[in-house]
């Protein structure tokens, strides 16, 4: 069995499988950004496809995407052509100082900072990169709900979905290591096309909420907003209008920070 990333190596089938035809996440940080003011200068980190990084260029801000994946930039350079794209590594970069008035980091890609070095990594480029009084917006995983709770774990999630004429069909796992703090997800995939089956590995940190307000403020930042929802991979999904809620109890977590003057 292959072992690679069939959705991210493949740009137009990620968007298949994960459609946002409303632009739900692109809507949900303009309104974040908005709420608190931020300045127009945006940095959307893991941009992946580069749809809400079009999104937010499209609101009236100067947007540039970053993203580690080539296939993923030159995906959205075609596709959602307006933002600037430029590779980088979330948990190490250098893209100016002070050149942006917001970061913004959706989908859990935050937590793909395993160690506490590659947050400390994350969180002082972030810093470097904001200009005093800048803006921090992630949306991500709640680690706080997997503390007791195994009803996501219990049962492997079967899915799928027909593109181009070919069904794909997979079968998801996830796992806790409890000792790295890594929820850790085996998808495998199989196509009725004939081609071999892939098997995708990865994992996400699980970071607290106290935790994440704690490094936050080490790093220079003070916490605005830190809840559970409504979100845009919430159920029911954010709609235009609502505010933060208070809870941090709910399997998505939404963070927005201030960086300190």
């Amino acid at each position: 069995m292959n072992s690679r990333n069939l959705l991210t190596d493949n740009p137009e089938l990620y968007e298949a499988r994960f459609p946002d035809p409303d632009r739900l996440a692109g809507r949900w940080a303009e309104d974040c950004l908005r709420r608190q003011g931020a300045g127009p200068r945006v940095l959307d980190l893991g941009c992946g496809t580069g749809r809400d990084a079009e999104y937010l260029q499209r609101a009236g801000r100067t947007v540039t995407g970053a993203d580690l994946s080539g296939a993923m930039l030159a995906y959205a350079r075609e596709r959602y052509p307006g933002p600037e794209y430029v590779r980088a590594d979330l948990t190490g970069f250098e893209l100016g100082v002070g050149a942006f008035d917001a970061v913004v980091c959706l989908d859990s890609a935050l937590l793909y900072c395993h160690t506490n070095d590659q947050l400390d990594g994350f969180l002082a480029s972030c810093r470097r990169a904001l200009a005093p009084g800048g803006l921090l917006v992630a949306e991500m995983r709640n680690g706080a709900y997997f503390l007791g709770r195994t009803d996501l774990l219990d049962t492997p999630v079967v899915g799928g979905f027909t593109w181009q004429g070919t069904a794909y069909r997979s079968v998801t796992t996830l796992t806790v290591d409890r000792t790295a703090q890594l929820l850790c997800r085996v998808r495998d995939w199989t196509a009725d096309d004939g081609t071999a089956p892939v098997q995708q590995r990865s994992a996400w940190r699980l970071l607290f909420p106290q935790e994440l307000r704690h490094v936050l403020a080490a790093h220079g930042f003070d916490v605005l907003e830190l809840h559970d929802g409504p979100g845009p991979r919430t159920e029911p999904p954010w709609q235009e209008g609502e505010l933060p809620g208070e809870a941090v109890d709910a399997d998505r977590l939404h963070l927005v920070a201030r960086r300190r003057y």
